[in-house]
């Protein structure tokens, strides 16, 4: 062939500066796009090998290599793939976006899977010229009687094409990197970027440094492998030492007797892992094997909680593995990764498109051939399609959650305080996704016990007591004081939650000694939570532990207790200055409670919103939305009694301080000026009643 000169074919001339700038966002994804493409090139001849159209020859082994090159500032790419002739390069490398794939899977669409064929648009030789000055090709087809072509360009719309040197089937690609990306000639990049994009690639890929020594190893004969050439037999010597024995003399000890060995040329290693585990079926898959993969791609070393394999061949092909990773404390990150591949062709990390947001919390893989990827093969193209592969997800990890519920709730429980995170924020994310989980949402309750919501909605309902209604207006509860008329009174029933085991300690003492129960909820998600949940399930409502005096935990003698009532209100009011505070007083049943403060769900609830928006730099004042308290005495404790007694001595307002400081203690610390009082008011209360 006589060497031709010519233009490519394009359209315009300034397509070249707009593919090298910006076709991809990033520039180490040449690497990607040239890997997929020599991958392609083998994948194709084993295709026609298959159909019939070409017999491969004995021995052949598929490989990709990459060389680089650090003092010629080059890096290759070499595969022993298809090939192409001097027609095909014209038409696949000289006229831009014409896809070899395409035109391969359309020659031969009646003949074989098309699974693997990875490029798509005919674009992906062309990030070359992000990074280099100069690209040559070297090519032969596997067609018989075919001649090696060389092709080059500097990156212009020109290039000369001739007849090349290449001796055996398949496509060199040379990278001559231009100064400001002499970093891909590094080894240590070089491999960096195989282990980010071609881990997985169905091809074994072999990094190399031009020109290096042959290195060598040693191997028993018994391990001897047909395809290993002997350099020489090596021999070893008896390994021994000197011992000497009790009567003082010594004998020689043999450690490791003779022996020869076979000096081979030593075998390079593949960088990426041809059949990932996804690929597999998960029968196949043993628990130590998923542990592993888990290690090797997220380098996390705490074993995660358990994995749902996901394996789909209709109405779209998609496979994967979703790990739940275990959080060992508060201050762990929970933000995940979700790895998407394109053909075992890695596309990027955690794309909302594909993944439910809320799974972005998970580790794992997902692979689906059949994403609409854009040109760039970096994002996806907006399509309807990907909404079902998102929601075919999100149902696979519902049903995998809802089965271990089911068939094995010990696990369940055992693995809840690490994955309620991930499903409540599902639930508040996706729809569809709390349908499926509602009922298989635990629980945890001040006994250490996990409860769903149904059973939790059981032990709550109570049979009616009609001596309830009868009630002496005194000794009536302070929501039901201020109850709507009947017609607008709330029927739904009440789930109790604590929010702070340790703040709320009194209170739970109350409720255990009652035998009543309350969930634990002490997450900043459970707020929306169960805001949520009371939306989308409006026969019963959650309250704080300390929204309201239930009912089983005061006495119901019948007594008078307005005048009590009166004379309290009276000094707690003087005493507090809190117009917004109300006094009810009851006789509790825990006699060792002075007092309760109540404070409005509502309210409180809406205050706590106002402080994450105020803390999150909204400039709303939260002190605006300050909630209602209720402040209930107990007119039986000595210290309610006292202050009724000596309603007119001077210790009378600071021991209402006291008391309503106490109680206010138990449902959130004190502020600085608070607590700085309270300290002061102790010890004063103490020198008077010392001094007397």
């Amino acid at each position: 062939m006589k060497e031709k000169h010519g233009s490519l074919s394009i359209t315009s001339e300034n397509i070249f500066p707009v593919i090298k700038k910006w076709l991809y966002s990033d520039h180490d994804i040449f690497l990607r796009e040239l890997v997929s493409n020599a991958c392609d090139a083998i994948t194709k001849l084993k295709k026609l090998d298959a159909m019939g159209e070409f017999s491969i020859p004995a021995g052949y082994k598929p490989e990709v290599h990459i060389i680089f090159d650090s003092e010629k500032k080059t890096l290759t790419i070499s595969d022993n793939g298809i090939g192409m002739t001097e027609d095909e390069v014209e038409k696949y490398i000289n006229q831009i976006a014409f896809s070899g794939a395409t035109d391969f899977l359309t020659k031969f669409k009646d003949k074989g899977d098309q699974d693997q064929i990875i490029g798509h648009f005919g674009l992906g030789f062309y990030s070359a010229f992000m990074v280099a000055d100069l690209v040559t090709i070297d090519s032969l087809s596997y067609q018989d009687g075919a001649k090696a072509v060389h092709w080059e360009c500097d990156g212009g719309t020109d290039f000369s094409m001739k007849d090349g040197e290449r001796d055996h089937f398949g496509t060199t690609i040379t990278l001559h990197l231009n100064e400001d990306c002499l970093e891909f000639c590094n080894e240590y990049r070089v491999r960096e970027l195989i282990n980010k994009y071609c881990s997985f690639m169905p091809t074994p890929i072999y990094l190399e440094k031009a020109n290096a020594e042959t290195e060598y190893e040693e191997i028993n004969p018994d391990d001897k492998r047909d395809d290993d050439t002997v350099i020489e037999t090596v021999h070893h010597d008896a390994k021994t030492h000197e011992k000497k024995n009790d009567d003082g003399s010594t004998e020689v000890v043999e450690d490791e007797p003779a022996k020869d060995m076979l000096k081979i040329v030593k075998r390079p290693v593949a960088l990426n892992d041809t059949n990932p585990l996804w690929m597999k079926t998960p029968s196949e898959c043993t628990d130590e094997e998923y542990k592993t993969f888990y290690r090797k791609v997220f380098n996390d070393y705490k074993e995660p909680l358990f994995w749902i394999h996901l394996n789909m061949d209709y109405p779209f092909n998609l496979k994967g593995i979703l790990y739940f990773p275990k959080i060992n404390s508060e201050y762990d990150s929970i933000e995940g990764t979700i790895k998407l591949y394109n053909n075992q062709v890695f596309v990027a990390d955690n794309i909302k498109e594909v993944i439910p947001e809320f799974l972005m919390l998970l580790k794992g893989v997902i692979d689906c051939p059949d994403l609409p990827l854009n040109v760039s093969r970096s994002a996806l193209q907006n399509d309807g399609f990907v909404k079902k592969i998102s929601d075919y997800i999100t149902k696979k990890v519902a049903d995998k959650l809802s089965g271990l519920c089911k068939t094995d709730r010990e696990s369940y429980e055992k693995y809840w305080d690490d994955i309620s995170p991930f499903i409540k924020y599902g639930c508040l994310k996706d729809d569809k996704f709390c349908d499926k989980m509602n009922d298989y949402i635990l629980f945890k309750d001040i006994y250490d016990k996990y409860t769903t919501l149904p059973d939790l909605l059981k032990k709550e309902e109570k049979p009616e007591d009609a001596t309830e209604e009868k009630k002496d207006e005194n000794t009536a509860s302070d929501s039901e004081q201020n109850a709507a008329p009947e017609e607008e009174k709330d029927t739904r029933k009440s789930i109790y939650y604590v929010t702070d085991l340790l703040q709320q300690s009194q209170y739970i003492q109350l409720f255990k000694e009652q035998k009543q129960n309350a969930v634990i909820l002490d997450k900043v998600i459970d707020t929306s939570f169960i805001s949520q949940l009371e939306q989308r399930n409006p026969d019963y409502k959650f309250l704080r532990i300390d929204a309201d005096l239930t009912d089983s935990l005061v006495e119901n003698d019948g007594a008078d207790l307005k005048a009590d009532t009166d004379t309290l209100s009276e000094i707690f009011k003087k005493a507090i200055a809190n117009d917004k505070l109300t006094i009810n007083v009851m006789k509790i049943k825990n006699k060792d409670t002075a007092a309760i403060l109540n404070v409005s769900e509502e309210m409180r609830r809406m205050q706590d919103m106002m402080k994450m928006y105020s803390m999150n730099g909204s400039g709303m004042d939260a002190s605006m939305f300050a909630a209602p308290e209720t402040l209930v005495l107990n007119d039986d404790h000595e210290l309610v009694r006292y202050i009724i007694d000596h309603k007119d001595s001077d210790l009378a307002l600071d021991f209402a301080k006291q008391i309503y400081d106490m109680a206010k203690l138990a449902n959130a610390p004190l502020d600085a000026n608070q607590m700085t009082e309270f300290l002061k008011r102790s010890n004063k209360i103490m020198l008077a009643l010392a001094n007397k």
